[in-house]
């Protein structure tokens, strides 16, 4: 298993030292390191990452505003010198935080986290089919098997998610970054803060809206990009 690693920190030092223990490490590869959060959007618009180093506090934009920018973000371990923002940035699905300065003990111990969250993926991952492929949702205290090309699209709801389906709205406790994670990417696209669509079932689209099955979708500003490129493929 090789993950590439992006590091995102104004801080030189801090990226000096990152890149040591990324070195020093068999699976990790640095592909590579920006000094802002604009420099790194436009990275990753042109390079696939598996996991990043972000700095939590940068000028211009932060990483967690950073983050929201992104429709589908790579794994992220953030990084800063205060611990305040810890429990906020577990609300976007990070991997880990880590405290500067950073110690060789605890980066290895949030790379080990990182690396069982991959196996676990590849092991949830199916060997059918697409049109076959299918995820596992738990609704109350039943667990529900769903064929992917069966979601129309999933919706924020407070601390839960709806995902609707042709026959059911299923109301499941998930964030939407798991769920990005858990849905096949050429299949589904982030389009709102608080939606997922599937493309397969987006009817049309006028302006900021998208139709499906007769709902109209809202598609928020920074997705508006992404969702081009998407179509344009």
């Amino acid at each position: 298993m090789e993950i590439k690693c992006l590091i995102v920190d104004d801080e030189i030092l801090a990226q000096d030292v990152i890149e040591k223990y990324i070195l020093a490490t068999p699976t990790l590869k640095l592909a590579g390191k920006c000094d802002n959060a604009i420099e790194a959007i436009t990275f990753l618009h042109n390079n696939k990452v598996d996991l990043m180093f972000l700095d939590l506090n940068m000028p211009e934009m932060g990483g967690l505003e950073m983050l929201k920018t992104l429709s589908r973000p790579p794994k992220v371990i953030f990084t800063t010198a205060y611990s305040e923002y810890a429990l906020e940035s577990y609300e976007y699905g990070a991997v880990d935080y880590l405290l500067k300065p950073i110690k060789f003990e605890r980066f290895m111990k949030a790379i080990n986290k990182l690396v069982e969250q991959f196996t676990v993926s590849m092991q949830e991952v199916s060997s059918q089919d697409d049109d076959n492929s299918s995820i596992f949702i738990k609704e109350d205290q039943i667990t529900y098997q769903l064929k992917t090309a069966t979601i129309l699209y999933i919706e924020a709801y407070g601390n839960y998610l709806k995902v609707h389906t042709p026959d059911k709205t299923y109301v499941i406790r998930e964030t939407m970054h798991e769920m990005q994670n858990l849905l096949p990417e050429k299949e589904f696209i982030r389009v709102h803060k608080s939606y997922i669509v599937s493309l397969a079932h987006i009817e049309s689209i006028m302006g900021n809206r998208i139709s499906i099955k007769g709902e109209e979708i809202p598609v928020g500003e920074i997705y508006k990009l992404s969702l081009k490129e998407r179509i344009n493929k």
